[in-house]
């Protein structure tokens, strides 16, 4: 039976989280809860396992001890179709947007649909395609292969081919990594939009402070291996926690 998660309920579960990769302990007693419909940023430092964090999400990576309960269910205690099944739930957004350069716009986003979805007619598939194109508003470039487009708009053709299953969970990789201010500006006002319009919880893994501030309803600090502190921005930034003072004075640009 499906559970049906309603509004503050919590849809992402990690529990005294540890993961080690040899003598290097990247994630030591992590525990984060994400409701419905909310946008929680994972902050940190490049290296300090936010990618690590939602490997376990998804199943690629197992942690070594703890809990990850992701649209309550254990990911770790999942395989074969059970893992395809919440996979399918759960939009992934990459850093590199990995789109396949050799299809186009329309090409990509079908590839999903048409190998998860059986016995879609070509008008329902041109439907989904378009409909997700424009909310990410870029219909226009249907017809063009990856190569054509600029970064800011492959990073939203990426996260239109999320969205195309209609996921309750997205993750999102460094949304902004590598794109100029005004394009990062734009993305995050994307990811507010998909929010609101997909009624998605997202995970926002980013070190970016801009993106943090405007996408996340709470963030988490991530550093040493464990949350130093959770909270919305100005609860996280507003410390005598060392740590934290010099990420904001390093990173942030009002």
């Amino acid at each position: 039976m499906e559970e049906d998660f309603k509004p503050g309920e919590p849809v992402i579960e990690v529990r005294d989280l540890y993961k080690s990769f040899g003598d290097l302990h990247v994630l030591q007693g992590v525990d984060l809860t994400v409701t419905k419909g909310e946008n929680m940023v994972v902050l940190g430092r490049s290296g300090t396992g936010k990618s690590v964090l939602i490997k376990i999400m998804i199943g690629l990576l197992k942690q070594d001890r703890g809990d990850c309960l992701v649209l309550g269910k254990e990911v770790s205690k999942l395989d074969g179709n059970d893992l395809r099944d919440l996979r399918l739930k759960i939009g992934f957004s990459f850093q590199n947007s990995a789109l396949y350069d050799s299809m186009t716009v329309r090409e990509n986003l079908e590839f999903p649909l048409v190998r998860n979805i059986k016995d879609l007619t070509r008008a329902e598939i041109n439907e989904q395609v378009e409909s997700v194109l424009d909310a990410v508003g870029l219909l226009q470039t249907i017809n063009q292969v990856p190569a054509e487009l600029s970064g800011g708009q492959r990073k939203r053709i990426g996260i239109a081919r999320t969205l195309i299953l209609k996921p309750e969970v997205m993750l999102y990789d460094e949304p902004t990594a590598g794109l100029d201010p005004i394009t990062c500006l734009e993305i995050n006002e994307l990811i507010n939009e998909v929010k609101e319009k997909y009624q998605t919880t997202s995970i926002i893994i980013t070190h970016d402070l801009t993106c943090a501030r405007e996408t996340g309803d709470r963030i988490a600090m991530l550093l040493d291996g464990k949350f130093l502190k959770t909270g919305t921005f100005e609860e996280v930034f507003d410390t005598d926690e060392e740590r934290i003072k010099s990420f904001y004075d390093y990173n942030f640009i009002q």
